[in-house]
Parts: C-alpha cells; structure tokens; sequence
C-alpha cells in the first residue's frame, strides 16, 4: 500500500519549489550582507 502512495507522488515540483526557495533565501542575505558592509562610514573629522 505504502509503495502505490509513493508511486503516485510526483517529487519533481517539491524539489522545485525548495530549490526557489534555497535561491531566493540566499539572495536576500547576500543582498543584506552587501547593505551591512557597504554602510556609510562616519567621519569624525570637523572643519
């Protein structure tokens, strides 16, 4: 019965979409990395 239920499930969309996910997740902590380095440095130096 087992076999027959797994038979049927298509793994192919899963994979997919946890993929997507993997990338976009990825992405979006490069990209918050990228805003922490590039951050505007004070300078203390007055005129």
């Amino acid at each position: 019965m087992i076999t027959q239920t797994i038979a049927l499930y298509n793994w192919t969309n899963g994979v997919v979409m946890i993929a997507i996910f993997g990338l976009v997740c990825l992405t979006l902590v490069g990209i918050l990395i990228n805003f922490m380095m590039s951050g505007k440095k004070k300078d203390n130096t007055e005129d």
